[in-house]
């Protein structure tokens, strides 16, 4: 037992907030993000809601690929068809925001079902093969299925209402996101400890061994992907109930390369390290935009190499991050952790 831990019983030591030190610093958290909104400029919020949006995304492919070991290229196109679910549901049918929600969650996870059915027979760059024909796919049906999705001229689609009340501005919205990724991380941190999520984490790990045990591959792994989808159909959902518009330019190939890329910076198999990943690869585009654009102004001649020198600086951050912690950004808060837990004790 290392130093520090006195956890004596299973139930203690599975417990979520785990002294009250954790819950007192999450309570902090929670009252500043109430907070936020009230001191925040409006391009703020946007980035928030944005973070917000790929947060959700993020976590249910942390489900899938972290927990589950099944690798997705396909994760834009379930948040596609959520946000094409939601934006037809709303425009077309009549149905409200708080109806259609749901709905694009599980038309997503349909979506995800039919996807994850080739995962018991094949794995690794195969099944990574199989959803990005997946992504092109739906790519391929959002652009020419006109009559349902108006191709490249999109939908336009209304705010959110609660009554009169409309949830038509970054500040409004913001409200909605936070209880919804509330909503998913609470889900998923809980889903991890249950029986489900160790028999994911048993397949990651070896799912010939897992599968000797009793655990039934087919089951668990289509849960995998019709969980992740889901959360990928909701954050779709949001995401086009914010911006009110849906195009097939909003849910490129490159999207679920970003999602993948949010995992993995943030720590596979980790719900924490999908919220520090999606952080981290929303904030800092945005502050190398704000950085490119100081040097701009002050060296307006050099704006053709600043611009393009922007990728590269956000490319090799990914590939420092790959290089010196493989295990993502919540490797780095549990040592952190760990070392506060034991301090002034070297030991």
């Amino acid at each position: 037992m290392r130093c520090g831990d006195f956890r004596e019983t299973y139930i203690k030591d599975e417990e979520i907030f785990q002294s009250l030190f954790v819950k007192w610093c999450l309570g902090l958290f929670l009252l500043f993000l109430l907070i936020f909104p009230f001191v925040a400029n409006a391009y703020m919020l946007y980035v928030a809601n944005m973070i917000g949006f790929a947060v959700i995304a993020a976590i249910g492919l942390n489900i899938l690929t972290g927990f589950t070991g099944q690798i997705s290229l396909g994760h834009a196109a379930f948040a596609g068809v959520g946000g094409y679910t939601s934006a037809i549901l709303v425009t077309q049918l009549g149905f409200s925001f708080w109806v259609a929600l749901p709905c694009a969650g599980v038309m997503a996870a349909i979506a995800g079902l039919i996807i994850g059915i080739p995962s018991l027979r094949v794995k690794g760059l195969y099944l990574c093969i199989a959803t990005l024909a997946a992504q092109f796919i739906f790519e391929f049906v959002f652009v020419h299925w006109e009559s349902l999705t108006r191709g490249v001229r999109g939908m336009n689609v209304p705010p959110p209402r609660i009554g009169s009340f409309l949830i038509n501005t970054e500040k409004r919205f913001y409200f909605l996101t936070l209880f919804v990724v509330l909503l998913a991380v609470v889900y998923a941190r809980n889903l991890v400890r249950s029986r489900v999520g160790r028999a994911f984490v048993a397949i990651r790990d070896r799912d010939l061994a897992a599968e000797i045990i009793g655990i039934n591959l087919f089951r668990y792994k289509l849960t995998a992907f019709a969980i992740s989808s889901f959360y990928a159909g909701i954050a779709g959902a949001l995401w086009v109930g914010f911006i009110r518009i849906v195009t097939p330019e909003h849910f490129p190939f490159h999207l679920s390369v970003q999602y993948l890329a949010m995992v993995i910076v943030g720590g596979l198999g980790s719900v924490m390290g999908s919220i520090f990943g999606a952080v981290f690869m929303t904030l800092v585009p945005e502050l190398l935009n704000v950085l490119t654009s100081s040097l701009t102004s002050v060296f307006a001649d050099a704006a053709h190499f600043f611009i393009p020198f922007k990728e590269v600086v956000f490319g090799g951050l990914i590939v420092l991050f790959l290089i010196f912690e493989p295990r993502g950004l919540a490797e780095i808060w549990r040592r952190i952790k760990a070392f506060f837990l034991l301090w002034p004790f070297s030991y």
